[in-house]
């Protein structure tokens, strides 16, 4: 049985495309019988911390007949995995998300859910992966290979080079790449990828002694990611308030405890179990 069973009547697929990737990141009350619309759906419930759901979704889609969507919703799983530290367990799924759309053309899809979106995040994917287990030649190497040609893939490139610049220790050179991330996930008005940018670039200008404008960052994404139940970016929000406002970290890190524990309720088994054995979520 499908996880949504509608009956109400359906939602327009823009509706989902705008709470996936618009000004508007909540779930509809009801999503269309498609595959697209329950990507979009699944993807709407992992940035909520619905893992479960989502996994029930995604596994529906990657045995479907369209190897973009397919694609697609492999590499979503494996985000979903990455989000709970489980970075080794999303080896595979990346993997063989590319090996989809291996040499696949298309149409394109304002927001990369198309062939070369789907390549690419197969391959940001990658490079977050290797990136996770300190792989950092290996990710650079794979970054390289990505050709983000969407809005969507283009910011996620920035937030995966910065990630890669922290983490060789030039927290400087991670600036930029975060910067132009959040210019243009604004520019787009995708909340919840402006959300994401703000804590990336706070991450890179916390690193450099910019302590001040970083707060200033966490504070706004925590304030939307508490509005909208975004609870897979409200923990990591947390830590970095945490880690940068010396007057309240026990009331941060209260504030983490509880959003990971109802994540954790609304996650599957093997995910809880990668979230435990992580040395990436402080549960």
């Amino acid at each position: 049985m499908s996880y949504w069973v509608t009956r109400v009547p359906l939602v327009e697929i823009e509706e989902l495309r705008r709470a996936a990737f618009g000004d508007a990141p909540a779930l509809p009350s009801a999503v269309p019988d498609s595959p697209r619309a329950k990507l979009l759906a699944a993807i709407v419930l992992g940035a909520q911390g619905r893992y479960a759901a989502a996994a029930t979704l995604l596994g529906e889609i990657g045995r479907g007949r369209d190897p973009v969507l397919a694609s697609l919703a492999l590499s979503t799983f494996a985000s979903h995995r990455r989000q709970l530290g489980g970075h080794r367990a999303a080896f595979a799924r990346d993997g063989a998300a590319l090996r989809l759309v291996a040499g696949l053309t298309g149409v394109d899809d304002p927001d990369g859910l198309d062939a070369a979106g789907a390549r690419a995040d197969a391959l940001l994917g990658l490079a977050a992966d290797n990136l996770g287990v300190g792989r950092l030649p290996v990710a650079r190497r794979l970054l390289a290979r990505a050709e983000p040609l969407g809005w969507r893939a283009r910011v996620r490139k920035g937030w995966v080079t910065a990630e890669i610049e922290l983490a060789s220790g030039r927290a400087a050179d991670a600036v930029a790449p975060a910067e132009a991330a959040l210019d243009l996930a604004t520019a787009t008005g995708a909340l919840r990828h402006v959300t994401k940018s703000q804590l990336v670039l706070a991450a890179a200008l916390g690193a450099t002694g910019e302590r001040e404008p970083a707060l200033h960052l966490v504070h706004e994404a925590l304030g939307v990611s508490e509005k909208f139940a975004l609870r897979s970016l409200s923990w990591p929000a947390g830590l970095l308030a945490a880690e940068h406002d010396p007057d309240a970290p026990g009331r941060d890190r209260s504030r983490v405890d509880a959003v990971l524990h109802a994540v954790l309720l609304r996650s599957d088994p093997d995910g809880r179990r990668l979230a435990r054995d992580s040395p990436w979520v402080p549960v």
